[in-house]
């Protein structure tokens, strides 16, 4: 596959996993089959996730990206046995970085959950298309990968403006929001991805989705006092 269809949970769902280094094979830069220029958009990504491995203290080497061409089986060949030489003398991943078991599991989770939501926030730099690869060096910095994790944005159902149109749940990608009819939608935080569909398809009128940035999100109406009464008419 184009190396562009390589995807943040593809590297942290194999380093998860107990993979010690993800290594990503593409097209010579300029040489793409496809005009999107995958190979692009997987080099703009690499260096992200690099940023997202040192922020949760892994060693960023522990992923590569290679271009070449797919007649060239020695670049590809000595590429590979580079990378896996370079694993070996990274060590176990974690443990070599000192990182326990467990925590590095809940690390690597907490990224995970946060992917569709940093692909949305970073959409727009994730799209750019720098032809200079030394250009990427400081196109992600610690500071803005901070951020990402510190200023998690939340989305709440204000229970009081809610109507049980249901068409958040039903635009729901993961099937976060508990719904019901005349009953105050709810969104499991566990579950939500913070994708914003919720807040984008909220009727304007009752505008009932509540965008919470780096602050609680207020606790749940109880299932008991959800009921919604509407007046006759």
């Amino acid at each position: 596959m184009c190396s562009g269809r390589v995807d943040p949970e593809f590297i942290f769902r194999a380093l998860s996993h107990g993979m010690d280094g993800v290594f990503i094979g593409g097209c010579l830069l300029g040489e793409c089959n496809y005009t999107t220029q995958g190979n692009y958009q997987a080099l703009n990504l690499t260096h992200l996730c690099k940023k997202l491995l040192e922020h949760i203290g892994l060693n960023p080497d522990r992923l590569r990206i290679e271009f070449m061409s797919s007649g060239d089986g020695m670049a590809f060949v000595d590429a590979a046995n580079d990378f896996v030489r370079q694993i070996k003398g990274l060590g176990p991943v974690g443990k070599a970085e000192g990182i326990a078991g467990g925590e590095l599991a809940t690390k690597l989770a907490e990224v995970r959950k946060l992917i569709p939501y940093i692909k949305m926030t970073k959409r727009e730099k994730l799209e750019a298309r720098l032809l200079n690869k030394e250009d990427y060096a400081g196109f992600y910095t610690a500071d803005e990968i901070e951020a990402l994790f510190s200023e998690i944005v939340s989305y709440y159902i204000d229970p009081e403006k809610c109507q049980a149109c249901m068409l958040c749940a039903k635009n729901c990608p993961v099937d976060a929001i508990e719904s019901a009819k005349k009953q105050v939608h709810v969104i499991d935080q566990e579950k939500c991805i913070k994708c914003e569909t919720c807040y984008k398809v909220c009727p304007e009128k009752f505008s009932a989705v509540t965008k919470i940035v780096s602050a609680p999100v207020p606790e749940p109406v109880p299932v008991e006092a959800r009921a919604i009464a509407r007046g006759e008419s």
